[in-house]
């Protein structure tokens, strides 16, 4: 079984990919809904963001107050990293094992969308690493577009990650996305002709 991490940077269209791919029936491990499932009610994830950032962390009904652990980690960067190394290890543990139950079912590919894969270089088997790329300056008009940013607050979030040349540098295979929709999709189409 072939192992492909997708991946991109914001506003570069992984979601699009992604979503394209389950749509032609391949599995797709999504590690932001992982993300969420391991910090749920009664979760270990859950225990050990209380235990070390404490109780105002935890809403009335027992759910992760994100806001609260967002502004906690936003100007930390050793909070965040506190945080990183309790989601992290369960977020891939999790991954892991979808992509065995994956090989069980005889899949003959399987997708792990990993949105910021360079940043946080997980320790998971794969064989490839699709990115979804845009140059920086489409980046900035679709995500100031979408997020109804200005121009410096795009920027920033822009900024607070790899450049994206840097990823396309090292990444396997490159999906440009920077024309329409049916663009990006027939270059999926050509890379799965390849496997």
């Amino acid at each position: 079984m072939k192992t492909i991490v997708i991946t991109g940077s914001i506003a570069t269209g992984k979601s699009t990919a992604s979503n394209y791919l389950i749509d032609l029936g391949y599995t797709v491990i999504d590690t932001d809904l992982i993300a969420r499932q391991v910090v749920e009610p009664g979760s270990v994830g859950l225990d050990k963001i209380k235990a070390i950032f404490g109780e105002s962390m935890i809403q009335s009904d027992g759910t992760l107050n994100r806001a609260a652990l967002g502004d906690a980690i936003f100007n930390d960067d050793q909070a965040r990293e506190q945080l990183n190394n309790i989601t992290h290890p369960l977020i891939f543990q999790e991954a892991e094992r979808q992509v065995n139950t994956a090989r069980e079912e005889g899949k003959e590919i399987v997708f792990i969308d990993i949105p910021l894969f360079y940043e946080v270089d997980p320790d998971l088997k794969f064989d490839e690493v699709w990115l979804v790329y845009v140059p920086e300056n489409i980046q900035l008009e679709r995500l100031m577009a979408r997020n109804t940013l200005s121009e410096e607050e795009a920027m920033a979030r822009i900024k607070s990650q790899i450049s994206i040349e840097d990823k396309r540098q090292k990444a396997d295979v490159i999906l440009d996305n920077s024309e329409e929709r049916s663009k990006l999709y027939q270059q999926i189409n050509d890379q799965l002709g390849n496997k």
